[in-house]
């Protein structure tokens, strides 16, 4: 099968400086939400922080993933966020300075996927933060079904099911929780949440110009990654039901929830399938749990954790009890998301 040539066509000035530019613009958007605690605007906190006597949370990653991960620092919402570039772990420097700027006395959860670089430099950052007496606690979001096998889910990567790690984890950091509770609902959020992606087309990366991989006209590819790792398997473009039920009956292989259970949905775009395909995918997802008589306490459709250009989607599971669901009632407020 031929392989369509894609040519970069991106608003942009110069390739090098993407990331720099996006946060100053994210910056000039939204001063009153977000402030820079570096010169170089890699460490990005609450504008109204540090809060004192509160549990802070922060995360960090490479940037191409809006709004995740600096999307999600705001009130009920994360405290800060290290930004990486395009793709690329940020440095523990700019993760201990994020730690610095938010400590308000009751220690520090990091949040973040599980990927080499940055559980590394993560690491790092709080084993320098211990030495300066702040305490912190990490918890890695591994809710990829697709990228390691039952059983080895502490090897998956963390993609856009982290959104309810940040939501339920910062939720309890809001009722004053100690650090050891607040880590405690975010590995529960983790343990409980599950999704699948499914690729139409690559990304294109600004400074290299060219696709990340391809994929023919006609294909898409079933549990690839959000930096285009590979998938679990590639075929013919399939109707956007028999997609819902392919994704639904890994999630619920993986991870069974009994019939009268409630959950919450996360249909989440990859950065260039519109909302009019994401609402026909939750359709067909909805229909499918009914029939299984799971209900939908709370759903989520929109764009959570993109990969540039990339067209495709991804579905997210959780399951849900009396704690997860009054967690997960809580208002927040950020520049990409709002729930009151």
């Amino acid at each position: 099968m031929s392989q369509k040539v894609h040519s970069m066509k991106k608003f942009i000035n110069d390739p090098e400086k993407v990331v720099d530019e996006m946060l100053e613009g994210l910056l000039l958007a939204h001063p009153d939400q977000l402030k820079s605690v570096r010169a170089d605007n890699r460490a990005l906190v609450r504008a109204d922080g540090p809060v004192k006597g509160k549990v802070a949370i922060a995360t960090g990653g490479g940037s191409g993933h809006l709004p995740l991960f600096l999307g999600y620092v705001g009130k009920g919402m994360l405290n800060g966020v290290a930004v990486g570039d395009i793709f690329a772990s940020p440095s523990s420097q700019q993760m201990l300075d994020v730690t610095r700027a938010i400590h308000g006395g009751e220690g520090v959860l990091y949040i973040y996927g599980n990927y080499g670089g940055d559980v590394m430099n993560f690491d790092m950052a709080a084993e320098l933060a211990d030495i300066e007496g702040i305490r912190v606690e990490t918890v890695v979001a591994t809710d990829d079904v697709a990228s390691m096998p039952k059983g080895e889910e502490d090897k998956r990567r963390g993609v856009a099911g982290m959104f309810y790690l940040y939501k339920l984890a910062a939720a309890k950091a809001e009722t004053g929780a100690s650090l050891e509770e607040v880590k405690r609902i975010a590995e529960k959020a983790n343990k409980n949440v599950r999704t699948m992606g499914v690729a139409l087309s690559p990304c294109i990366l600004p400074a290299v110009g060219r696709p990340t991989f391809e994929i023919g006209e006609g294909e898409m590819e079933i549990g690839m990654g959000i930096h285009g790792e590979p998938g679990i398997q590639r075929g013919q473009i399939e109707s956007a039901d028999d997609v819902a039920k392919s994704l639904i009956s890994s999630i619920l292989r993986d991870l069974p929830i009994q019939r009268g259970s409630d959950v919450s949905i996360l249909i989440n775009g990859l950065g260039a399938t519109p909302l009019e395909e994401l609402y026909i995918i939750y359709r067909a997802v909805h229909k499918l749990l009914e029939e299984k008589g799971i209900n939908v306490y709370k759903r989520y459709i929109g764009e959570f954790a993109t990969s540039m250009e990339m067209a495709g989607l991804s579905v997210s599971v959780l399951k849900l009890d009396d704690e997860l669901k009054e967690l997960l009632d809580a208002p927040f407020v950020t520049p990409f998301q709002v729930q009151v």
